[in-house]
Order: structure tokens, then C-alpha cells, then sequence
């Protein structure tokens, strides 16, 4: 893909953002603007759905996919790793702290397996 038309997605992916930013204000609708915290979220969420600890919002039942929560466990230190020293104090906690329970979410998981 040419450079030209990169930077013109990107102009017409930024006007649409602020677009639908001022659709929604105007309307006194919530606008969720993406950031490190809701990433994780999403993140750590989709893990512990997959490791069977909170209920799958799109099947309504409570599955296990260990291969999936140790796929989401492993990114998220690819982002600790990442990320180290580009994050403030509040983020990096939050990071570590998610990882830190994912991590033993998944070892109880896998020991409950292996008896």
C-alpha cells in the first residue's frame, strides 16, 4: 500500500472518529475512548473468561479454553516487556497486578487438571 494512500485512511479514520466523538456528545450518549487501562481490561477479561472464572457474555455459559487463557496471559506480558519504562506508575501496578493473578488463575486451572 502506497504511503499516499495510508496517510489519506488515516485522515478519513480521524475525521470519522471525531465525528462519531461529536455524534455522541450532542446526543448525551457514552463515547468510549480506547486507553491502556481499558485495554488490559479487555484483556485480562477475555483470559478469565477463558479460564472458566466468569461467564462468556455472548454464550452465557462458563467454559474452559485453557490454550486461549495461557495465548491471553502470554500477550499480556509481551506487553509488560513492551511497554516497560513508557508507562506511569498507575499503569504499570495495574500490569503487574493483572498479570500476576492471570498467571496464578491459570497455574490453579491447569493444577485442577493434573491433580
Amino acid at each position: 500500500m502506497s504511503e499516499e494512500i495510508r496517510k489519506k485512511v488515516d485522515e478519513e479514520w480521524k475525521t470519522n472518529a471525531e465525528k462519531e466523538k461529536k455524534e455522541a456528545h450532542d446526543k448525551h450518549e457514552a463515547y468510549h475512548e480506547p486507553n491502556f487501562r481499558l485495554f488490559l481490561s479487555s484483556l485480562s477479561m477475555q483470559a478469565m473468561i477463558a479460564l472458566g472464572r466468569l461467564e462468556n457474555p455472548v454464550s452465557g455459559k462458563t467454559d474452559k479454553n485453557l490454550e486461549q487463557a495461557r495465548f491471553l496471559v502470554d500477550t499480556i506480558g509481551i506487553l509488560k516487556e513492551k511497554t516497560k519504562g513508557n508507562l506511569n506508575p498507575e499503569e504499570e501496578k495495574l500490569l503487574d497486578d493483572s498479570l500476576f493473578s492471570l498467571r496464578m488463575m491459570y497455574v490453579e486451572e491447569k493444577n485442577k487438571i493434573n491433580g
